[in-house]
């Protein structure tokens, strides 16, 4: 009686700090978010804090990383993936994975299948399709096994971005390049952004080749003070509510592995 009881105090208060910060990033929230929100909460433990759960376009989706919390808060045994190497073409930058989660012992697994290609993939991750087709086989297993009705966000076509940021591809920039500057005094958009990149621990190298990407331009020059300005507070945003997702996100940049281990 005693666990339920701490269990049920535990929720209540996790519910109510969702609730809080689901307000102060998304703003006021119609009373079907709020209610699927509470829901998510008291049957999944998700937290908004620690970015389980996002809301895009006024509905609910589940993060990769929501996804592995909730699998290690439930005992998952284990998650094995490999390539469906006659549906590949590495050459062409389409991949299909088959992953397979093991919630006990003696399970017999849930299975789930992701694809990704330069077609169904956003331009923000174009190179890393072999490791987006398998977090999302990952995903899929993992909401099969553990009854989860959300899509994931991986699972999508496109980049999310904040409320705030919709509607526009703001430019990354990168620290060192030479970014416009206003003479009124203000602190200087470089010296922000470096502050941001100490202040999460972000690789400035990754985050270069992310503006270069997401900007569209040979050179960081070459993007407005208006676009600069709007990423870093589209990145400032994102570190602060899921820095795991945006690590992510990075890594993607880094050098493509030679090999898919079995």
């Amino acid at each position: 009686m005693a666990r339920r009881s701490t269990s049920t105090r535990s929720t209540k208060k996790l519910s109510s700090v969702n609730a809080r910060l689901a307000k102060e990033i998304w703003g006021a929230l119609p009373r079907m978010a709020l209610s699927r929100l509470m829901e998510l909460t008291a049957v999944h433990g998700f937290s908004v804090a620690a970015g389980d759960v996002q809301l895009l376009d006024g509905r609910w989706y589940i993060t990769h990383a929501g996804l592995l919390r909730l699998a290690e808060r439930r005992g998952c045994r284990g998650i094995q993936t490999r390539p469906l190497r006659e549906f590949c073409d590495p050459a062409a930058h389409k991949w299909v994975f088959r992953a397979v989660v093991y919630r006990s012992k003696g399970s017999k697994g849930f299975v789930g299948y992701g694809d990704a290609d330069p077609a169904n993939v956003s331009p923000l991750v174009r190179g890393a399709e072999m490791r987006v087709a398998e977090t999302r086989a990952v995903n899929r297993a993992l909401r099969k096994a553990y009854g989860i009705g959300l899509c994931s966000v991986e699972e999508l076509g496109w980049s999310p971005l904040p409320a705030k940021a919709r509607g526009q591809r703001d430019a990354l920039p990168a620290p060192a390049p030479t970014i416009p500057t206003p003479s009124n005094g203000q602190p200087r958009l470089r010296d922000r952004l470096c502050q941001l990149i100490r202040q999460h621990q972000l690789d400035p190298l990754l985050v270069k080749r992310f503006a270069s990407d997401f900007c569209g331009t040979e050179s960081l020059r070459e993007a407005s003070r208006d676009r600069v300005e709007a990423f870093i507070n589209h990145l400032a945003d994102w570190a602060a509510r899921d820095r795991p997702g945006l690590l992510c996100q990075l890594t993607s940049y880094a050098q493509p592995a030679t090999e898919v281990q079995p």
